[in-house]
C-alpha cells in the first residue's frame, strides 16, 4: 500500500473548485511524510481535464443553454420528488422523448432518471427465462447486472469477435435450451457502441448481418458513442451508415456528450409502450430533474438544428482524438482502442507492481 497508493495519491482524486469543463481549477494540497495525510493550502492550479466524458464541451456555466436551464428552474423547480406513476409527469418529459426519437431516427423513446438503471432495471422486461443472451465479454457492469436479474440464459462471446459470436449463434440454435433442447423463445445480442475501458468500436455491420441471417434481436448500448461518433453525432449507426431501425433497442445515457444525467431507450412504438408499463426503473424511480431535462433538450436541439455549431464541435472532437492518439503513439505510449474512439486507454505499467510480480515468480520457482 505504501509503495503503490501513497506514491500516486498526490496525482489522484484532486478536489476541483470550478465547472468540470475542458479546463478545471484544482485545489492545491500539501502532503505529510509518505503522503499519509494532506491539508489544503488555499491556493489553486489550472489544469486540462482528461478525466471527463464531456465529449462536446457542453458542461459549462454560461451561454444560452445555461440560461434555458436557469429559466426552467424558476418555472418547474429542481425536482418532482415522486415517481411518474404517482404524481404524473410534466410536458417537458414527453417533449424530451419525442426529441430523442427524432434525433435517433426511431419511432419512439423512453427516458429514465439514471443511466446505470436504464440497463440494470429494464432488461428483465425485455427477456427472461427461456431466452438466450449473447453478451460481449467486456460489456459494462450495468449490462451484466441486468442480464443476471432477468433470469435469461447468458453466454459470453469474445470481445468484438464476430467469428466467435456466429459460432455461438449456430450452436445455440442447433442445441436449443439446456436439458430440454427446446428452441429458445428469444435470442438477443447485447453490445456497446464504444467500450468505455477498451476504447474499441463495435463492428455493427457484422452484428446486423448476423442478426438478419439468423433472425435475432440486437440491444445496443450507446452510452459513450451517442454524441461522439458519426458526422451528425448520432452514434455507431451514423458512424457506419447503418439504418437505426435495424437495431431493436437503442440504449444510451445523457451523462457524457449531453453533460447531464439519466438514460434513454429508443425503439418501435410497441416496444416503448411495453417498457412504459413493465419496467421498474420507470415506475419506482424518480424521473430526471426538470432542469436536467432542459439541459438535454437544449443540447439535442443544437445537434438537430444548429448544424454549424454542432458540426464544429463534432469535427473538433474527431480532430483532437486523432491528434491526441497520434502524438501519444509517437512518444512511445501503448494505447488501446480504435483510432476514431474518443475513449483513449493509455497503459501505465507500475514499476513497483512489476517488481512484486517478478519476486513472487522467483519465490514460487
Amino acid at each position: 500500500y505504501r509503495n503503490l497508493i501513497w506514491r500516486f495519491v498526490d496525482r489522484l482524486a484532486q478536489p476541483i473548485c470550478s465547472v468540470a469543463g475542458e479546463r478545471i481549477t484544482v485545489m492545491e494540497r500539501q502532503f505529510s511524510k509518505f503522503n499519509k495525510t494532506f491539508k489544503l493550502t488555499g491556493r489553486t492550479n489550472d489544469a486540462i481535464n482528461f478525466g471527463s466524458y464531456n465529449y462536446l464541451g457542453y458542461a459549462q456555466n454560461s451561454g444560452h443553454i445555461t440560461d434555458s436551464v436557469d429559466k426552467t428552474i424558476r418555472q418547474l423547480g429542481v425536482g418532482l420528488c415522486s415517481t411518474a406513476t404517482e404524481i404524473g409527469r410534466q410536458q417537458i418529459y414527453c417533449d424530451l422523448e419525442a426529441l430523442v426519437a427524432k434525433y435517433l431516427g426511431t419511432k419512439d423513446a423512453i427516458v429514465y432518471g439514471m443511466g446505470f438503471a436504464t440497463n440494470a432495471y429494464t432488461m428483465s422486461a425485455l427477456f427472461g427465462r427461456g431466452c438466450l443472451v449473447l453478451s460481449d465479454e467486456l460489456n459494462h457492469s450495468s449490462i451484466a447486472l441486468g442480464c443476471r436479474t432477468s433470469g435469461a440464459h447468458i453466454q459470453v462471446f469474445k470481445h468484438n469477435d464476430m467469428i466467435d459470436l456466429e459460432r455461438l449463434v449456430r450452436q445455440s440454435i442447433v442445441c436449443g435450451q439446456p436439458h430440454t433442447g427446446r428452441a429458445w423463445k428469444k435470442i438477443v445480442i447485447i453490445v456497446e457502441g464504444i467500450y468505455s475501458m477498451e476504447g474499441t468500436i463495435v463492428n455493427l455491420p457484422q452484428i446486423l448481418r448476423i442478426k438478419k441471417q439468423y433472425k435475432l434481436y440486437v440491444y445496443l448500448d450507446e452510452a459513450h458513442s451517442i454524441g461522439a461518433l458519426g458526422s451528425r453525432g448520432r452514434g455507431v449507426c451514423d458512424y457506419y451508415g447503418c439504418d437505426p431501425k435495424d437495431v431493436d433497442i437503442l440504449m444510451g445515457t445523457f451523462t457524457k456528450s449531453f453533460a447531464a444525467a439519466g438514460g434513454y431507450m429508443a425503439a418501435s412504438e410497441r416496444t416503448i409502450a411495453y417498457l412504459r408499463s413493465h419496467t421498474t426503473a420507470f415506475h419506482y424511480a424518480t424521473p430526471i430533474a426538470p432542469p436536467v431535462v432542459q439541459q438535454i433538450m437544449s443540447v439535442l436541439t443544437e445537434l438537430c438544428f444548429n448544424q454549424n455549431d454542432s458540426h464544429t464541435r463534432l469535427k473538433r472532437l474527431h480532430e483532437n482524438t486523432v491528434y491526441f492518439r497520434q502524438k501519444l503513439k509517437q512518444l512511445g505510449y501503448h494505447l488501446d482502442g480504435n483510432d476514431d474512439s474518443p475513449v483513449v486507454p493509455l497503459m501505465v505499467y507500475l514499476e513497483s507492481y512489476l517488481k512484486y510480480v517478478l519476486i513472487s515468480i522467483m519465490f514460487k520457482n
